[in-house]
């Protein structure tokens, strides 16, 4: 409202500026005095019009339709003002161009030619009316120049409004972007936080529940106090290093994890020790770097299948193998079956392996393996868990980048 108030103090400066300059200046007595006081005069009524649809709430809702036509009035106006006073006092002209900048600037580009038509007409029909014949033809020839020009001067001005306009818009547009953008990066760092949470919860509680169930078995059925208070020590173990583990994952999100190898070296070796059984860890491929995802949803994968493997089937050998492939990684581990053909959960098992349901849940009955294939999934991983040989097999598969050829060209070594 600011801007628009300066310019139309401009505007009303400019047009009495312009009526200064022509009438005090005019010969008394001059036959075309009256036609461009006319002129003038109904020049500024419709200068008048403008402001009015341009600064009245009331009267800006019949902007659209009238303004076109109160430009056309200014424009013939003061195009007759102009050419009917002496050669030295056409200031009205300037108003005619002050008309059609407005309308090159404020409506359409076919209704400002018309409007421009309208000074162009106005100009040229007074110079006949009253300076047919007589010198200055430079005039009838140079004077419709100001209002075109007036008009491709409002042309620029309204391309330059409009780019500044889709300027404003797309600048408010992506800050909206940046905002909802920074929405979803909360929201999916709260997700993976749960997530990570969840599953390192799961697998200490899990094998902590092992521990107490086996207690409680030591006591009511052999009545062997000191085996149970053995157990329940490591319980208590266990526990420190369930919240140690969730310490160290909280802080993985925020820093880069170990190496996936030594990660898996370190949760198979500590399964070992926990239940007594034989858990050994193989590679093969050319070990290489994995990212920090990557190298997180193998290792949940990882320590749900152990913590399954100590429920579901006690005292059977694990096998935990790490393949490094050249477009891909694949982490698989195989336990041996309780009784031969049972999933974890009691029922039979399905002749084939395929990818899990939810049907495979942790051993507190939650979702843990569905739960690590939705994390696989987010990074274009798979998940299958079922029966293989007589024994119950979880296989994990994550795409990597193509591991980098040798210089030389030799073939690059597979350790296992």
């Amino acid at each position: 409202m600011v801007s628009r108030t300066v310019a139309w103090s401009i505007r009303a400066f400019f047009f009495a500026l312009v009526g200064v300059l022509t009438f005090p200046l005019q010969p008394s007595g001059a036959t075309a005095q009256k036609a461009q006081l006319v002129g003038y005069l109904v020049a500024g009524l419709g200068l008048l019009a403008w402001a009015l649809t341009d600064l009245s709430p009331a009267a800006a809702r019949y902007r659209v339709r009238v303004l076109p036509v109160i430009l056309g009035v200014i424009a013939a106006a003061a195009g007759f003002a102009s050419t009917a006073g002496l050669h030295e006092n056409n200031c009205p002209i300037m108003l005619a161009g002050m008309a059609t900048t407005g309308a090159g600037a404020e409506i359409d580009l076919p209704a400002g030619w018309l409007v421009t038509l309208a000074s162009v007409v106005a100009i040229e029909a007074n110079w006949i009316i009253y300076r047919g014949g007589s010198t200055l033809v430079s005039v009838f020839l140079l004077f419709p120049l100001v209002p075109v020009s007036g008009l491709l001067v409002g042309r620029l001005i309204r391309g330059r409004r409009v780019q500044a306009e889709q300027s404003a818009a797309l600048l408010a547009q992506t800050q909206q972007l940046l905002a909802e953008q920074g929405r979803a990066d909360v929201l999916g760092e709260r997700a993976r936080i749960a997530r990570e949470i969840h599953d390192v919860l799961a697998h200490s509680l899990g094998a902590l529940g092992i521990q107490i169930q086996a207690a409680r078995a030591v006591l009511t059925d052999h009545k062997d106090i000191e085996r149970a208070v053995d157990i329940l020590v490591t319980a208590q173990r266990m526990s420190a290093d369930g919240l140690a583990e969730t310490r160290r994952a909280v802080h993985a999100l925020r820093m880069d994890s170990r190496p996936l190898d030594a990660e898996l070296e370190r949760v198979t070796s500590v399964y070992g020790e926990r239940y007594d059984v034989k858990a050994t860890l193989s590679t093969g491929g050319a070990p290489r770097p994995v990212p920090p995802d990557a190298t997180v949803a193998l290792l949940r994968t990882a320590q749900e299948a152990l913590v399954n493997a100590a429920k579901h089937a006690p005292g059977q050998c694990v096998v935990v193998h790490l393949d490094y492939g050249e477009h891909d990684v694949r982490l698989t581990v195989v336990n041996g079956l309780a009784d031969g053909r049972n999933l974890p959960d009691g029922r039979a098992a399905p002749a084939d392996p395929g990818t899990i349901t939810g049907a495979s849940g942790t051993i507190t009955g939650g979702y843990g393996l569905t739960g690590l294939q939705e994390r696989l999934r987010l990074l274009n991983g798979t998940l299958r868990a079922g029966p293989r040989d007589g024994q119950w097999a979880v296989t994990a598969e994550l795409p990597l980048a193509p591991a980098p050829r040798p210089q030389d060209g030799t073939p690059q070594d597979v350790t296992s």
